[in-house]
């Protein structure tokens, strides 16, 4: 788990840095549009950037900065195999497991896909961009990253109750701490008992009739 810990964080740097080139990259995309003669569809695949990567793109700069984006993804691909193997999971891990390699297809459609709050990538966008060109190509990685830290959060909590002492000693703690409550009213209701047998008590020698004497006799001898 560390070792996924780690990588991710490596991504997540490296996501840091492409993200502070946004407007090269969307620079980068419409020049390879335009010498493709591809400027009706949007950008709507990882496979369609590696293609103007690699067929349709003749400036450094530009070059550099698709390579980025394609060398990311195929990075979280890799993640996920990792993440897959790391832990099994539950239905919550495997479902965001599940989602991340979609969205990280490479024919997958992006076109529909819009990232929200707190990311800002599709706001940096002009309205025609964010609209019909470039939405979805720049909402893939933060998407997939969220993704990705929920999996590493979600497992990390799931391994800690199976796993840790501390855990097991909580689950033993508690019928203890239940029963103690039990324990102090047993206790109490002991002493509750032993006030009322001594105040019984000492009502009846308060109401006890004084002790009957013997009826009067004339001195003498008596028979009896």
């Amino acid at each position: 788990m560390n070792e996924v810990v780690e990588t991710l964080r490596k991504i997540e740097d490296k996501y840091k840095l492409f993200q502070q080139q946004q407007f090269t990259f969307i620079r980068a995309l419409e020049r390879s549009r335009e010498e493709a003669h591809d400027l009706i569809r949007p950008v709507s695949s990882i496979v369609q950037v590696q293609c103007y990567k690699d067929h349709h793109c003749y400036n450094s700069t530009d070059r550099r900065v698709l390579s980025m984006f394609v060398s990311i993804c195929s990075e979280l691909r890799c993640l996920c195999r990792r993440m897959e193997a790391v832990h099994a999971g539950d239905s919550v891990t495997k479902g965001l497991l599940e989602k991340c390699k979609v969205l990280l297809n490479d024919s997958n459609d992006l076109t529909a896909l819009r990232a929200t709050y707190p990311h800002r990538v599709v706001n940096l966008l002009s309205l025609e961009e964010a609209r019909h060109r470039y939405g979805g190509v720049v909402s893939l990685l933060p998407i997939v990253l969220d993704s990705m830290r929920e999996w590493v959060t979600h497992s990390k909590r799931k391994l800690l109750c199976v796993v840790s002492p501390s855990c097991a000693m909580c689950k033993k703690e508690t019928p203890a701490s239940q029963t103690e409550p039990a324990v102090q009213t047993s206790d109490s209701n002991e002493n509750t008992v032993q006030l009322q047998e001594k105040d019984f008590q000492k009502f009846l020698a308060a109401n006890q009739p004084p002790p009957k004497k013997a009826p009067w006799r004339p001195p003498g001898k008596h028979p009896y």
